[in-house]
């Protein structure tokens, strides 16, 4: 693993959060890295449910971490970790895909941090704190405006 994150990657103005995600932890999986992808776990249910479906020429490998239940061992080779606090998670995986209101534990042990804001005032409003959060850390913020 690298030395850390220094630049966290907002993509703001998103219009639909969960196809947003599906993309990028396909763009991701095809880099081979792997990712965890935070939020609360309504939100992650969802994604876990649209992984399923938002692509029928191609199937996205992931586990989506619940807390009542282990993990099977043999599922640790999996690409994509959807787990509400990181808890569970390989400690290999390199992408941290933030879909919820809080900034996540332990972020600066990932190389590349992505969050993922859409169009809702309560998730920019949100979104607006984490970002101060995070040049508070000292790391560097890089906008990406969506435009869809």
């Amino acid at each position: 693993m690298g030395a850390g994150v220094n630049t966290v990657e907002f993509h703001h103005g998103v219009p639909d959060k969960l196809a947003y995600a599906c993309r990028l932890l396909r763009k991701a999986y095809r880099s081979g890295a792997k990712v965890l992808v935070t939020g609360s776990p309504a939100i992650l249910k969802s994604l876990d449910r649209q992984l399923w479906v938002f692509d029928d020429q191609e199937f996205l490998p992931h586990v989506l971490v619940q807390p009542d239940k282990a993990v099977p061992e043999r599922q640790h080779i999996t690409p994509v970790w959807l787990s509400a606090d990181g808890a569970g998670v390989p400690a290999d995986c390199s992408i941290l895909v933030n879909l919820g209101p809080d900034m996540p534990a332990d972020v600066q042990r990932y190389e590349r941090l992505f969050e993922v804001v859409s169009r809702d005032p309560e998730d920019r409003q949100q979104g607006r704190q984490r970002w101060k959060r995070y040049e508070a850390l000292g790391l560097q913020i890089q906008p990406h405006e969506v435009k869809e």
